[in-house]
């Protein structure tokens, strides 16, 4: 889908410049991604509880167990 895009800039871009900023504008990353001091943010650390691994784990043997008989 990129190429396609780039391909578009290329044909309806006036000069090396504007091209070289439409590009820029397509590989930016999200507004939302960056903070005001345009470092990235990094989402709150939550921890495993023993209960929520104990879940994981099961929930992992049983899609285990049903991949081996050949359910969906």
């Amino acid at each position: 889908m990129l190429n396609a895009a780039e391909a578009q800039i290329d044909a309806g871009a006036k000069d090396e410049k504007e091209q070289a900023r439409l590009r820029a504008k397509i590989y930016a990353p999200p507004k939302g991604v960056r903070g005001p001091s345009g470092r990235r943010q990094r989402p709150p650390a939550t921890r495993m509880t023993a209960g929520d691994a104990r879940a994981l784990m099961a929930q992992a043997s049983a899609q285990d167990a049903q991949a081996r008989r050949g359910g969906g």
